[in-house]
């Protein structure tokens, strides 16, 4: 159950401006999405992004939203992705690996992976790149997911999976640029 990067998809969940300050270690779940979604891009993975009920919520935040196309974003009001209509016919919503990061780890992000899941897709969710307001509902929700079938997984295994090898143009690059 290798990540590949022909197979994956990134998905960014909720990063949104009225929310961001209440999240748990807020700024390393933004610092961290927005590493994923830098080294997706570079390896041409591609990335989307979901805003709940932006009248309320805000937009996605600037340093993630200004990185994406337009028609990457999906706004809805379901608390999963998956239960909305149009996830899935996204450019990029046909992939069978999903890589998941972004708040609340125990509502949108758990009931998005339940669906993806149910959806017989395999999903990898980046633990340090997922937050909550409270960090016991963050366990609580890793761990729910891990024993319904999602993989936990590191930023840098998803990088390193998507690179599948050393000793290329593009693994010295990244190495450069991303990994320390």
């Amino acid at each position: 159950m290798l990540l590949r990067a022909q197979t994956s998809t990134l998905l960014i969940i909720d990063i949104q401006e009225r929310l961001f300050p209440a999240i748990h270690e807020a700024e390393s779940v933004l610092e961290h999405s927005a590493w994923l979604l830098a080294v997706a891009q570079r390896l041409g993975v591609p990335a989307l992004a979901t805003e709940q009920y932006p009248k309320g919520l805000g937009p996605t935040l600037p340093a993630l939203r200004d990185a994406l196309p337009a028609e990457a974003l999906l706004e809805k009001i379901a608390f999963s992705a998956v239960a909305d209509p149009g996830l899935l016919q996204m450019p990029g919503g046909e992939r069978r690996q999903f890589v998941v990061c972004g708040t609340e780890a125990h509502v949108c992000v758990l009931q998005t992976v339940l669906g993806l899941l149910a959806d017989d897709r395999e999903v990898f969710v980046v633990d340090e790149a997922v937050g909550s307001r409270h960090p016991r509902d963050k366990a609580l929700a890793l761990e729910r997911m891990r024993q319904a079938g999602a993989m936990i997984v590191s930023r840098e295994m998803v990088a390193f999976e998507w690179m599948e090898r050393a000793g290329t143009e593009v693994f010295r690059e990244i190495s450069k640029q991303f990994i320390r």
